[in-house]
């Protein structure tokens, strides 16, 4: 079964949606992000995930506050991505309440320093790969770097990396479907659990997913279809369990 998890972004303290990253091109969906959470979760959500927009673009934490109330209000795991570059920012968000904290930039320039955090937290760490045309992007999408993704994820699986969040940038916000093909070669390149984000559109997407038959495909990360009312979170919960 594939677990379906809403996405939270923040910004400005508010939940937005942004089209393949760029900052410029945001919609506001919410003034009131914990109201927002309580939402998901009221409506089945197993697992929540929420990203620190402005934490991403800054390179460290800027939302951790907002991120413990939402939290504290829902009765269900919550992972956070966005800005985490040590241990220390690490532990104050799971010291806040969050059951797992995704890495992103540090995972690709600091190899050693991810493998000591593995061996730290464990499970309670994932690794965020952000790729457009099969190479990954770090520092909030903005920079490419010549890394192939699945060449990363095959270095994050051997140093014990249990969680891989791949998104492809390229459709993330753009509500045109899934890459299936990124993410069956992620899966098949890995033992640990990936979960697929972005350009999941309706519940056709959901079904290809599963069609896959990939046992480590975890989850799939939605935000946009959600948002705007193309789907509905039961719709698609239902989707991934048939």
């Amino acid at each position: 079964m594939i677990t379906i998890i809403p996405a939270i972004d923040l910004k400005d303290g508010k939940c937005v949606r942004l089209r393949q990253g760029k900052a410029s091109d945001v919609t506001v969906y919410s003034d009131d992000p914990v109201a927002m959470a309580l939402q998901w979760a009221n409506e089945g959500a197993q697992f929540l995930h929420v990203v620190d927009l402005d934490g991403a673009f800054k390179g460290t934490p800027v939302h951790t506050a907002v991120i413990g109330r939402i939290a504290a209000a829902i009765g269900i795991p919550v992972e956070i991505g966005g800005g985490l570059r040590t241990a220390a920012d690490i532990q104050s968000l799971l010291d806040a309440g969050v059951r797992r904290a995704i890495l992103g930039t540090a995972a690709c320039k600091e190899p050693d320093t991810l493998a000591a955090l593995v061996r730290r937290f464990g499970d309670r760490l994932a690794v965020g790969i952000d790729a457009r045309n099969g190479l990954v992007q770090v520092r909030g999408w903005v920079e490419t770097t010549g890394t192939k993704a699945v060449d990363l994820a095959t270095t994050l699986d051997g140093i014990g990396v249990k969680t891989i969040i791949y998104t492809d940038t390229a459709v993330d916000g753009m509500l045109t479907g899934v890459n299936l093909a990124g993410v069956s070669s992620m899966c098949k390149a890995v033992k640990c659990d990936i979960v697929a984000s972005g350009g999941i559109a309706s519940v056709s997407d959901i079904r290809a997913l599963r069609g896959l038959g990939l046992s480590n495909l975890s989850g799939a990360i939605v935000g946009k279809a959600l948002y705007e009312k193309r789907t509905t979170l039961r719709e698609l919960t239902a989707s991934a369990s048939l």
